[in-house]
């Protein structure tokens, strides 16, 4: 068995804007170690398309071995279409769901905050969305992503059969229902589960298995089922009727996008996929920011890192329960965004565009 090793990082800047971003969160780990007397071990390699060009697979098991004895993973991005047609078992995105898998990680975590300065970058009304805070909790290893038979196969007169099996186990549900429990314990107490059991079979498990385990366990945290579909127009019409929202790998992909853009930008939001914790309390933890790799704006400095700061954050929390730590850097950030700097995704009128490296420095000032 591989031993997690404390405090340290293996940094995956991938593809696209990866690099750019993940050269943030360098930065505030160095300034961290200089400043707070913290002991922080960094390790850097390829995953993504950046691995394929060099090693022909997107992620090596050397790689993979170095992020089994990281208490931490930190990724920037991976794809894009330079790779378009490379051999779908060689995808750039197959790094992702190979460490998702063979990590365990099996809740993603998906914050959608709408920060007050960016009430006006939501396409929604302000009303809407000011003060939004939900928590998106996505089995991540387990549906439809995974499930087996699944392939191309051809069948009668000429035609082609796709086919992806989606299923659950009791085990897997109820896993990833007690990590939104208890997230919800420390927020607004409210879990709302989505499934599709008015038509899946899946679905109804997991309605059953979710309710099973609330009567069992979390009485003390109010419950609702709702589908999946309608939960997408709710989030529409009603975002800030959620606290927790606990959902299949599926439709935990669709909603937390959705949600994401409720709040102005993809740039903005974090994510954490958390495996189990073992006898020591250590976990195996990834953390990335939710936004794709962007290679149409990769190499000009102009990507937003805060995203990718706030996954760092992230980590800081959950891995390392370094609380204090976590609330400051999140703070630095809320207080760059009251200052008015803006990168260029999230620019507004009598706002102060800055570069990704000029964000990354004035959050760092603000942790001085």
């Amino acid at each position: 068995m591989i031993k997690i090793k404390k405090r340290k990082f293996l940094l995956l800047p991938g593809d696209g804007i990866g690099p750019e971003v993940v050269g943030e969160v360098k930065k505030i780990i160095f300034w961290l170690n200089k400043n707070k007397s913290l002991d922080f071990e960094i390790d850097e390699d390829l995953a993504g398309g950046v691995s394929y060009d060099k090693h022909g697979t997107p992620i090596t098991d050397e790689v993979f071995y170095k992020a089994l004895e990281s208490e931490a993973v930190i990724l920037g991005a991976v794809g894009g279409p330079k790779w378009d047609n490379v051999e779908f078992s060689k995808k750039p995105e197959r790094a992702l769901l190979k460490l998702r898998k063979e990590l365990k990680l099996f809740a993603n975590l998906r914050p959608a905050i709408c920060f007050e300065q960016l009430v006006e970058a939501s396409t929604l009304k302000p009303e809407i969305v000011s003060g939004l805070d939900i928590m998106i909790v996505r089995e991540l290893t387990g549906g439809i992503y995974f499930g087996e038979p699944r392939g191309i196969k051809p069948i009668d007169k000429g035609e082609r059969k796709g086919i992806n099996t989606h299923s659950y186990t009791s085990s897997e549900i109820q896993r990833v229902a007690r990590v939104a429990f208890d997230l919800a314990k420390k927020r607004k107490n409210k879990v709302t589960s989505c499934e599709k059991s008015n038509v899946m079979e899946a679905g109804l498990l997991w309605r059953e298995e979710v309710q099973d385990l609330h009567e069992k366990e979390f009485k003390d945290v109010k419950l609702d089922h709702m589908l999946a579909d309608n939960c997408a127009m709710q989030l529409l019409r009603n975002p800030k009727q959620f606290d927790v929202i606990v959902t299949d790998n599926l439709f935990g992909d669709m909603l937390s996008d959705q949600a994401s853009m409720l709040t102005g930008s993809l740039g903005l939001l974090p994510s954490a996929s958390l495996g189990a914790k073992n006898k020591e309390g250590q976990m195996r933890a990834m953390y990335e920011p939710i936004h794709g790799s962007a290679p149409d704006i990769a190499g000009k400095g102009i990507a937003n890192p805060i995203a990718t700061i706030l996954s760092f954050a992230m980590a800081l929390r959950y891995s390392l329960d370094l609380d204090k730590e976590a609330n400051s850097l999140e703070k630095a950030v809320q207080d760059v965004l009251n200052d008015g700097l803006r990168t260029k995704d999230i620019i507004s009128k009598g706002k102060k565009e800055v570069s990704t490296s000029q964000m990354g420095d004035a959050i760092i000032s603000k942790l001085q």
